[in-house]
């Protein structure tokens, strides 16, 4: 199931230093084309979010930047950079865990898609995975909070 593949990620991001979110792209026939996690602290780059490299690798895996009949699955809702890079790619469907109340750029704090910015219509499904997502996210920045304490 891609939505727990995503999870995993996460924990591996997480288990990095990284703040725990995983990204996973499949093809219509369901083909995985990409499985990536974040990845800004390791590789000192404010663009290696999961998303972001999910899409750069699905994209070089079909040698076309159109990913229209693709499914991104993603542990936390998008931000604004990987939004707009969302729909830039032209992705069918996004399929997040749980809302990003600080930068939630797909329904949360801005919706993006639906704005008058948009070039293409994105479906979206929220809530996957919710709780899971949600309490991955909390026992991650408990710890980091515990150990700068």
């Amino acid at each position: 199931m891609d939505e727990l593949s995503a999870l995993e990620l996460a924990k591996s991001a997480g288990d990095a230093g990284e703040i725990p979110v995983g990204a996973v792209i499949i093809d219509s026939t369901g083909k995985l084309l990409a499985q990536r996690e974040n990845r800004k602290e390791r590789d000192k780059d404010p663009t290696a979010h999961a998303e972001i490299l999910a899409l750069k690798t699905a994209a070089t895996t079909l040698q076309n930047w159109h990913l229209n009949e693709c499914t991104l699955y993603v542990t936390l809702e998008p931000c604004p950079m990987c939004a707009g890079a969302i729909l830039q790619a032209r992705l069918r469907l996004v399929v997040y865990g749980v809302d990003d109340t600080k930068t939630g750029a797909i329904r949360t704090v801005i919706n993006i898609p639906d704005s008058a910015a948009s070039n293409h219509r994105l479906q979206v499904i929220g809530g996957i995975l919710e709780s899971a997502c949600r309490q991955q996210l909390q026992t991650w920045f408990a710890t980091r909070r515990r150990k700068v304490n």
